[in-house]
């Protein structure tokens, strides 16, 4: 076993606080929705935060874009076409039943290939699909309050507005699916302590593995 750098500080730092900022757009959105369920808001507020988060958060996707790209890091979210259905094959078996068995993980984790296949598949969806979806649905949200011919030109807030929502319901399902996910590690705790600490305790698989994720040792 060696303990190898998984995550770089800053990857760490924009995970935790883009993760904070998806989970009160959640929750002003809903109290938006349904201002009278939880009573922690008023609605000018719940609006207000709503609008601010929505904006911090997209200049935050724009840096880690920045980042990914630069650092070539962005490869780690590319499939290998050759393999990516056999691969998504034993990764989804492996959800579906070999957890349950005690199975080995198909896929030993390393600093240079950190997600599965379907994991890969599922942050390109979010990233080229409903990431831009609910950021063009918020903006366009919120030009409207400024421009009646655009809210006429659209039919009304029903088509945005439920698009937005169908959208924020998407991701609160995904952040579910990550939150269980998390726990699928050789101990439940040891995802989560990895996203603190950027260490894992992994068999590296090769040379290749013991470096960081720029190509640099991870020590």
């Amino acid at each position: 076993m060696a303990r190898l750098r998984i995550y770089t500080l800053y990857e760490r730092v924009w995970h935790w606080f883009q993760a904070l900022c998806i989970l009160g757009l959640i929750v002003t959105g809903f109290h938006i929705h349904f201002p009278d369920a939880l009573g922690l808001l008023s609605f000018s507020a719940a609006i207000w935060i709503h609008n601010t988060l929505g904006w911090i958060l997209v200049l935050n996707a724009f840096l880690g874009f920045f980042y990914y790209l630069t650092t070539g890091t962005i490869r780690q979210l590319i499939p290998e076409p050759r393999e990516f259905h056999v691969l998504a094959w034993r990764q989804f078996r492996y959800y579906l039943h070999g957890i349950f068995q005690g199975e080995r993980h198909p896929l030993e984790r390393s600093p240079l290939r950190r997600l599965n296949p379907l994991q890969q598949a599922t942050y390109l969806i979010i990233l080229n699909v409903l990431l831009p979806l609910q950021i063009m649905t918020g903006l366009g949200l919120w030009f409207m309050q400024f421009s009646p011919d655009l809210l006429d030109a659209v039919g009304g807030l029903g088509i945005p507005a439920g698009i937005h929502m169908l959208g924020a319901w998407l991701f609160t399902a995904f952040l579910l699916a990550h939150v269980y996910l998390i726990t699928t590690g050789p101990t439940p705790w040891a995802h989560l302590v990895t996203m603190i600490t950027g260490y894992e305790e992994i068999e590296p698989a090769g040379e290749t593995d013991a470096l960081g994720p720029s190509g640099e040792p991870s020590t």
